[in-house]
C-alpha cells in the first residue's frame, strides 16, 4: 500500500470498543488523511474506497504509554554522554516504541521539543511526542544525582535530564524557562526516588510553597504538573497544591486516593520497572541500597493500584525503563490485569492515558473524529494482555495517522 492512499477502509475486522469493554463485528473503518472518519456496517461501505481485510482479526487503538524514557544512557552514564549521542539512542528507543503498539508516548524527562519536531518532521520513526524537558528537584532530591563529594554548584545535573532549583523564585524560573523551549508539561520530583543516593522514599521533596509557585506557573501558561512521588504524604500534598498527575504513587493510601478523586488528579503506575529492575539492576551497577529500595516500591505497587481503582481515581499506565531493556514496555499490562481484568488494563493505556495527555476523543479509542493509529492483533486483547508481551506478542500491524508502520503479514501490499 502506497503512503500516498490516505483514504480506505479497514474490513472484516473485530474493532476493539475499549469504552464499553467489547468487541464490535461485521462494521468497517474508513479512514481518511490519517483520521478515522467513520465508522459503518459492511453493506453500507461503499465500492469506491479501497478495502483493506485484517481477516477476522482484533484492531486497538494505538498504545499510550505515559511515563517513558526515550533520552536515557546506561546507568553509568550520567555526565559521560554528550546529548547528541543521546538524542541518536532516543531515535532507536523511540522506533522500538512504536513497533510495540505505542503510537503516543509522555516523555517523564529528558526529551525536548527538538525530540518532539524530530518525529514529527519524519526525521526519525516514533510515537507521537508530549516532552517535559529538564526536571526540577531540589537540592539533594531526586534529580541530583551528584555524588557526595562533588560540590560543584552546577544547576543542571544528570546528563541534562534534570535542573536543581531551590526557592520559590527559582522554581518558577525554571518553569518558564521549560515553557519557552516548547515543553508540552512540567515534571517535578516530588520525593525521594530508587537510583538516587542521598534521599530516602519516605521524604517529601520541594516545600509547599515551592509546589504552589510551579503550579501557579505551569497552569498560567496552559500546562499542568507531573510528579515522581511514592510516599502517601508526599502525594497528599502534592495534589492538594495542584498537581495533576501523580507518577508512580506506590505508596498511595486509600484516604489520599479519596483526595486524589477530590482534586481529580491522575495515577500512573509504573510497575513493570520494579520487575524488570530487580532481574537487571545488579548487571548495570545497582549497590545494596537501590535493590533495597526497588524491593519496597515493588512489594507495594499492586495495592497502590487496588486503592486508586476503588477510589475512581482515574488510572493511567506507564513503563518507566530506564536501563532496564524497554522490550518490557508492554509487558506491565499484564501486572494491571491482575487487578483489574484485561479490558480495564487496555482502558489504562488508551482511554485513561488520553485525559492524561488531554487528548480525549482523539486518541486512545475508535471513534470518528480520532486519528487513525491502529493496532492489528492476532488475538483478542480483552481475553488477555499477553497480546503486547514480549514473549506471546500477537501485533501484526501498527498503524500511525493511517500509515503503516509495522506491517508483518502484508495487509496493506
Amino acid at each position: 500500500m502506497s503512503n500516498k492512499i490516505n483514504h480506505y477502509a479497514l474490513v472484516g475486522g473485530n474493532i476493539v470498543d475499549v469504552v464499553a469493554g467489547n468487541l464490535i463485528s461485521g462494521h468497517s473503518l474508513i479512514i481518511k488523511d490519517g483520521m478515522i472518519k467513520e465508522i459503518c456496517k459492511d453493506q453500507q461501505l461503499k465500492d469506491d474506497i479501497p478495502h483493506i481485510s485484517v481477516n477476522a482479526r482484533y484492531i486497538t487503538p494505538g498504545l499510550i504509554d505515559c511515563h517513558a524514557h526515550c533520552f536515557v544512557g546506561q546507568f553509568g552514564d550520567r555526565g559521560n554522554v554528550m546529548p547528541s549521542e543521546m538524542t541518536a539512542r532516543a531515535g532507536q528507543h523511540l522506533e522500538g516504541m512504536l513497533q510495540r503498539g505505542f503510537t503516543t508516548v509522555r516523555d517523564a524527562g529528558g526529551a525536548d521539543s527538538g525530540h518532539r519536531s524530530a518525529v514529527e518532521k519524519g526525521l526519525f520513526p516514533g510515537p507521537r511526542l508530549f516532552v517535559s524537558g529538564k526536571i526540577l528537584s531540589q537540592t539533594g532530591g531526586h534529580g541530583d544525582h551528584r555524588a557526595i563529594a562533588d560540590v560543584c554548584g552546577c544547576e543542571t545535573v544528570a546528563g541534562g535530564m534534570s535542573v536543581i532549583a531551590d526557592g520559590v523564585d527559582a522554581v518558577r524560573k525554571a518553569v518558564r524557562e521549560n515553557v519557552r523551549q516548547g515543553v508540552d508539561q512540567i515534571k517535578i520530583m516530588g520525593g525521594g526516588g530508587v537510583a538516587s543516593p542521598g534521599d530516602k522514599l519516605i521524604h517529601p521533596q520541594y516545600s509547599l510553597d515551592e509546589i504552589e509557585a510551579i503550579v501557579d506557573e505551569a497552569t498560567r501558561c496552559g500546562r499542568y504538573v507531573m510528579a515522581h512521588i511514592y510516599s502517601d504524604v508526599g502525594i497528599r500534598r502534592a495534589v492538594e497544591k495542584g498537581v495533576r498527575s501523580v507518577e508512580h504513587g506506590n505508596f498511595l493510601s486509600i484516604d489520599t486516593a479519596k483526595v486524589m478523586n477530590d482534586h481529580d488528579a491522575h495515577l500512573v503506575p509504573t510497575l513493570v520497572t520494579y520487575e524488570a529492575d530487580a532481574k537487571y539492576g545488579p548487571s548495570f551497577g545497582w549497590n545494596e541500597e537501590n535493590s533495597s529500595k526497588n524491593a519496597e516500591v515493588l512489594s507495594a505497587g499492586l495495592t497502590s493500584l487496588e486503592n486508586a481503582l476503588s477510589n475512581n481515581v482515574n488510572v493511567g499506565y506507564g513503563t518507566d525503563l530506564c536501563w532496564s531493556p524497554k522490550s518490557y514496555q508492554g509487558d506491565g499490562l499484564l501486572i494491571h490485569e491482575k487487578v483489574c481484568g484485561a479490558a480495564e488494563a487496555l482502558r489504562h493505556c488508551t482511554l485513561n492515558n488520553a485525559r492524561i495527555v488531554r487528548m480525549e476523543g482523539k486518541i486512545g479509542e475508535i471513534t470518528a473524529g480520532a486519528h487513525a493509529d491502529l493496532v492489528v492483533l492476532d488475538t483478542n486483547p480483552l481475553k488477555s494482555m499477553n497480546c503486547f508481551s514480549q514473549k506471546s506478542n500477537s501485533i501484526v500491524a501498527v498503524l500511525q495517522g493511517g500509515i503503516p508502520v509495522r506491517d508483518d503479514k502484508l495487509l496493506f501490499d
